[in-house]
């Protein structure tokens, strides 16, 4: 079969999975008010409540970012995955149920930044100013990553330069986002999520098959530690590494993409059964993910990107030297499962990103109509993909004809990761858990968090490259700026919630109803 043959049968598998996704968004298009846009009406199923979170979550980062640091490093680099799984569990099981109920008592409030402003009873509304303020911040850098994740892939399967795939990408994922709302994402993400599943799981097994066996694999490997869960690149891996990698897990209590699922969850006893299916989908498919790291370095040993490593991988089983019909359609549906991966997440972020302008407009418009906001969280969908798609398209490096080290999928997403982790962490977890955090301790604890990452990630302390030139304090110590600022902001919320008033009686007697199930449950 020749190479025009191949990128036919390619495009017509991509063509059908397009298809599939826009339609799926007319389906469940209806969002008559802001409920149905942002929260779906609180209508998901187990399923999907489960595979539409842990999708979103992962993003192209599952099958580029994390195989491409394994890759890289070795074994060592692995230790991100055993943060995230260990993060996921706790989410499901100590914030799930938890922060459902309360959004629901605080006056069935729609968006994060809604929920924290009812639940300290901010009148003022600088507490839900700062939270959108952040969240368009890092939702911006967040949907960036995806768009760079895209003109990565595309260019590597079809005949594109990186700026028009990663047009084609955005244009993709903002249409159907503007069509359908948090109920069409969650669908079409818990499709993906299946296809994510598919490709990550049986890529690694078919490349160990295919050069005989796990001996073989270690055999072609002669990096020293590679396969060493304490060595990176060669060496043996430093605690700080070490704490890096397992912080990333402190990072979902403060995702509003992620927590927005477990919220919009139908009923209470359905968010046990899932988060069964969202751990087991996790710890799969990260362990997957790891796997093609490390059989990839061996199958393709030459990268000049890491991040390739699993389309790549795809290319040269499936779809060149004289490969059959079948061969080339299962590995388009394997890089269908990679795009899948990459939009799965740049959608939520896009929808739950103008949900924190909608915000500040709803402030100075309070007359706007349901109608109205739907239609104007619609256009700030388009306005955040705007931004982001200007970040992606200045990512590019025409030296190594794609995006710089610097703003790759990985540094994007540890930055965006980070700054979420950090300024909401923390105050999700007090809000939930602890009576006495009150409006100033929130308000302190989101700026702490949120501008700890910003420096500690982006200001310049010597000479060196950085986005605004310099060697940060991240690039000097090595440690990822979620743990220092998920630390600072922990202690400002103690801090300012102790040093000024109490809560309210009205504020401490909601705190006691969110204990329990609701009757309505």
């Amino acid at each position: 079969m020749n190479v025009p043959n191949v990128n036919m049968w390619i495009l017509v598998v991509f063509a059908v999975y397009f298809s599939a996704i826009i339609g799926l968004a007319i389906y469940f298009r209806k969002s008559s008010n802001m409920s149905d846009y942002y929260l779906a009406g609180r209508s998901l199923n187990t399923w999907v409540g489960a595979l539409s979170a842990q999708t979103s979550d992962m993003s192209g980062w599952l099958l580029m970012g994390l195989p491409g640091a394994v890759w890289a490093a070795g074994f060592g680099g692995a230790w991100i995955a055993v943060g995230l799984t260990i993060g996921t569990i706790i989410n499901w099981l100590f914030v799930a149920k938890k922060l459902r109920r309360y959004t629901i008592v605080a006056n069935g409030s729609i968006t994060l930044p809604e929920f924290l402003e009812n639940r300290f009873r901010d009148k003022s509304h600088v507490l839900k100013t700062t939270a959108a303020v952040f969240f368009a911040i890092f939702f911006t850098l967040y949907a960036a990553s995806g768009f760079v994740a895209g003109g990565t892939l595309l260019p590597r399967i079809f005949d594109l330069n990186y700026q028009t795939a990663v047009l084609i990408l955005s244009a993709f994922v903002v249409i159907y986002t503007l069509i359908g709302g948090l109920k069409a994402i969650s669908w079409t993400d818990t499709i993906q999520g299946m296809l994510m599943f598919f490709a990550v799981l049986f890529l690694p097994i078919i490349i160990v098959s295919m050069m005989g066996g796990w001996s073989e694999i270690t055999a072609a490997v002669d990096q020293p530690g590679f396969f060493n869960l304490f060595y990176s690149g060669g060496n043996r891996i430093s605690a700080i590494a070490i704490i890096s990698g397992l912080a990333w897990g402190l990072g979902y209590f403060g995702m509003p993409h992620i927590l927005i699922k477990l919220i919009a969850i139908k009923k209470e006893k359905y968010v046990g059964r899932s988060a069964l299916i969202a751990i087991i989908w996790v710890v799969i498919a990260l362990a997957a993910a790891v796997m093609v790291g490390l059989v990839g370095r061996a199958f393709m040993p030459d990268l000049a990107n890491p991040e390739t490593v699993f389309n790549l991988s795809v290319s040269r089983i499936f779809l060149y030297g004289g490969s059959p019909i079948w061969m080339v359609l299962l590995g388009a549906l394997f890089l269908c499962g990679m795009f899948a991966a990459i939009k799965s997440t740049a959608d939520s972020q896009l929808l739950v990103g103008s949900s924190a302008v909608g915000d500040i407009y709803k402030q100075i418009n309070k007359k706007a109509s349901d109608k109205h906001m739907v239609w104007f969280s619609r256009g700030t969908v388009l306005a955040v993909a705007l931004i982001a798609l200007w970040i992606a398209l200045n990512a590019y490096d025409p030296v190594i004809g794609g995006p710089d080290r610097t703003r790759g999928v990985m540094a994007l997403v540890a930055m965006a990761w980070s700054g979420f982790g950090a300024a909401f962490g923390p105050i999700v977890l007090t809000s939930l858990y602890w009576k006495r955090t009150n409006r100033v301790g929130a308000i302190a604890g989101i700026l702490a968090g949120g501008l700890t990452v910003l420096i500690w990630q982006y200001a310049p302390i010597m000479g060196g490259e950085t986005f605004f030139g310099g060697v940060t304090l991240l690039a000097h110590t090595g440690l990822l700026s979620i743990v220092p600022g998920f630390a600072l902001s922990l202690i400002a919320i103690i801090i300012g919630s102790l040093v000024t008033k109490k809560p309210t009686a009205e504020m401490l007697a909601d705190f006691e109803t969110a204990k329990k199930p609701l009757i309505e449950d």
